[in-house]
């Protein structure tokens, strides 16, 4: 099971993102434990500046947009 993070301040986007996340997971038939991260000490921590962000088991892999459906895939088949 992957542990994804969507780090951000709980707007629009960042909760987008995470259904995003979610839905493509179910789709694949992927196991994923989706967890959104709102404390900006958390944030900092990875080094983000800018959010909608997304970490895969610890490691920031995209940061200041809703990701694309094809990277959310290629994240979770990797």
């Amino acid at each position: 099971m992957k542990h994804v993070e969507v780090l951000g301040t709980g707007c629009k986007k960042c909760v987008t993102t995470a259904e995003s996340i979610e839905r493509v997971a179910q789709e694949l038939g992927q196991s994923v434990e989706v967890i959104k991260v709102t404390d900006p000490a958390k944030i900092m921590a990875y080094k983000v500046m800018s959010t909608p962000a997304v970490a895969i088991d610890g490691k920031v892999v995209h940061s200041g947009s809703i990701p694309e459906r094809n990277k959310i895939v290629g994240w979770l088949e990797s």
